[in-house]
């Protein structure tokens, strides 16, 4: 019975938001819409501004996601294969943005993009992206190199392979599900980047949360509930298709290698 409750208090603002995307004329008191329609969805789907919204956002996550990784690698196998007395402090400077009031870090983030020629463009909205996505990159590899058994380089390296061919063969395969976890945070705080996007991008970037909020504003249901389940579907569909790394024993990945 609790487990039933649960997945109706987690289910409930999803089928809503189903509900409303696919009605038309529900109105108070109705208790369920008097006519279904995919209308909004075609709709959407077809305008060159949502088509460009999507794209836009999903582009700008995944170059996020990767940096992110690429950034906060060193930086994660630093700490967590290594102990030095400014461990602390370290994990204080790289976390500090996540603790600090987001719209002070986007306000500042907005004047440095006006001062250096990056408002208003793509590389700047990356650049205030990866602010937020690199803490929890890093936090999450350095967790993964914690566990990390650095033997199998070394074996690798004693049998004549050279540093490249161990980082594609042998580290990159034990870290896989780690990299997963941590660049699917990345994707998820990028792609829901509303602030940072508004404050950097000035209008003329336009993503999907941008869309969205503004739809929201203009008060139309139907169109908000359409909106809200695209900008979910990219997320769900990338969790689905990394479940496997995400599931994967250590050391099933071990006797792979």
């Amino acid at each position: 019975m609790k487990k039933f409750l649960i997945w109706i208090v987690l289910l409930a603002p999803l089928l809503t938001l189903g509900l409303f995307a696919f009605s038309k004329g529900w109105f108070y008191p109705e208790p369920f819409p008097v006519k279904w329609t995919p209308e909004t969805f075609s709709r959407l789907l077809t305008d060159s501004r949502t088509l460009k919204a999507i794209l836009d956002s999903l582009s700008l996550a995944f170059i996020v996601s990767l940096l992110s990784l690429i950034i906060g690698y060193p930086a994660a196998r630093t700490i967590g294969t290594q102990d030095f007395p400014a461990k602390k402090y370290v994990w204080l400077a790289i976390f500090l943005p996540t603790v600090v009031p987001p719209l002070a870090i986007g306000m500042g983030l907005s004047i440095l993009a006006l001062q250096t020629g990056l408002a208003g463009t793509r590389f700047g909205i990356i650049l205030a992206h990866i602010v937020p996505t690199l803490p929890y990159t890093v936090f999450t590899l350095a967790g993964v190199f914690a566990r990390y058994d650095e033997n199998y380089e070394y074996q690798a390296l004693a049998l004549g392979a050279s540093p490249t061919r161990i980082f594609f063969t042998v580290t990159l395969r034990l870290l896989a599900p780690g990299l997963a976890v941590a660049g699917l945070f990345a994707f998820i705080i990028s792609w829901s980047q509303y602030l940072l996007t508004l404050l950097v991008g000035g209008g003329r970037v336009l993503t999907l949360p941008v869309l969205l909020f503004s739809a929201v504003s203009g008060g139309n249901p139907t169109t908000i509930s359409a909106l809200s389940l695209l900008f979910l579907a990219p997320p769900v569909l990338i969790i689905a298709a990394t479940a496997r790394f995400l599931g994967e024993n250590p050391n099933d990945i071990h006797e792979r290698i």
